[in-house]
């Protein structure tokens, strides 16, 4: 008979926990980080990546500030321009020419009265005698903007390009300086004051769109070419292994972008207000926050374009043609209302024109943010659909 001993199990020894101990000091368990150490760890990552590309620093912050610059300097404020008119040469030319100086030189003598500025005492009409055939071929090709010619009843005719603005407004101004020199009397006494504040300028209208511009450019490109870059260098394979998830992937490549806004805004606004007097009526936080919600939206829509784009050639076309709409209907260098009016429900759902407004109205305005409802919507919409979108479409490969 065979008999079946037993023994006393074993017990077994837990497995050490563990360490991050250093020879001579007591063990410690390793503490994990968490839900969110993933994306804490990628998004500081981004950062320091900025440190090796150092063409970053001029698109982003100094190509900006040399545009803004350049169109300030280009649109600034200056004195009236001269009415450039060419009088054709006959029997009355020397009597019309007499008659523009002697109203040039009445004018020139009101305005020194007032308290104007020395460009502004200068006369604002400039005219030249030159024969019928050679006034008239000036004319059309630009060199004057009016051409005058004197019959002989008396009456003058007057050669205008209805379809050049300076040509109609010197029309205007040559036959008001006839008319008082031939002793024509007005019928109401009127003065003028000139105004030019901060806020009414080209500059204070170029910065707030060009920051926008800015902001989309950056989040567009910095997102969506990196992302394609990351994937021709195969790096994205490399977290398929991990248990990164993709929310925590593409998040961080779109909050990335907070951080360059907070230097953008800041550099931008400071330019402005130094060098060209700009005032910022509206809240400075209210600026921050609308510029962190226009770098999340177009981070988001960036994702979107770059998700399964797998070449740089791709997208680079992909990109270009998402802003190219914007760059042309959303405000950045003039307004829309240039546009027809059937278009502007389409162009206002834009996201640059809901940001480039919104900042146009904290920054000019000192509009509240609770005034920008609408716009932020739009914002919002945009971000938050782009982003789901792209992480649905996404793929590491």
């Amino acid at each position: 008979m065979v008999t079946e001993t037993t023994t006393p199990d074993t017990p077994k020894t837990p497995e050490p926990t563990p360490t991050t101990q250093k020879p001579g000091q007591p063990s410690r368990p390793v503490r994990h980080s968490g839900r969110w150490s993933g994306y804490r760890h990628l998004l500081w990552a981004r950062i320091l990546e900025l440190r090796r590309e150092p063409e970053v620093v001029f698109w982003v912050f100094i190509f900006p500030l040399l545009l803004a610059a350049g169109l300030g300097i280009a649109f600034r404020n200056k004195p009236a321009d001269v009415t450039s008119v060419v009088v054709i040469a006959g029997d009355g030319a020397q009597k019309t020419l007499a008659m523009l100086e002697s109203s040039a030189d009445r004018s020139s003598s009101d305005k020194s009265s007032s308290n104007k500025s020395p460009s502004e005492k200068n006369s604002t009409i400039r005219a030249t005698v030159l024969d019928r055939d050679a006034a008239l071929n000036a004319f059309h090709v630009g060199k004057y903007d009016l051409a005058i010619e004197a019959n002989s009843d008396g009456s003058y005719t007057y050669y205008y390009d209805p379809a050049r603005p300076e040509s109609v407004l010197s029309r205007a101004e040559i036959d008001a300086a006839l008319q008082s020199a031939a002793g024509r009397k007005d019928a109401v006494t009127t003065s003028s004051k000139s105004s030019s504040e901060p806020g009414s300028r080209y500059i204070d209208f170029l910065i707030p769109g060009l920051l926008g511009m800015n902001l989309m450019n950056s989040g567009m490109w910095g997102v969506g070419f990196a992302l394609v870059e990351m994937r021709q260098r195969k790096l994205l394979k490399r977290f398929v292994a991990t248990p990164m998830r993709r929310s925590d992937f593409l998040l961080a490549l779109t909050s990335s972008r907070l951080v360059l806004m907070v230097i953008e805004v800041g550099l931008r606004l400071g330019f402005g207000v130094l060098v060209f007097h700009m005032r910022v009526r509206g809240s400075i936080l209210s600026v921050m926050f609308l510029g962190m919600l226009g770098a999340v939206t177009f981070g988001g829509v960036g994702l979107l374009t770059a998700c399964r784009a797998q070449k740089i050639e791709s997208v680079s076309g992909l990109i270009n043609l998402v802003m190219m709409p914007m760059w042309i209907f959303s405000g950045v260098f003039f307004s829309y209302d240039k546009f027809p009016a059937m278009a502007h429900p389409f162009i206002k759902a834009l996201p640059l024109t809901a940001l480039n407004d919104a900042l146009r109205a904290t920054i000019i305005e000192g509009a509240s943010l609770g005034s920008q409802s609408g716009r932020l919507l739009v914002l919002a919409v945009w971000g938050g659909v782009s982003f789901v979108l792209a992480l649905r479409w996404f793929r590491w490969t």
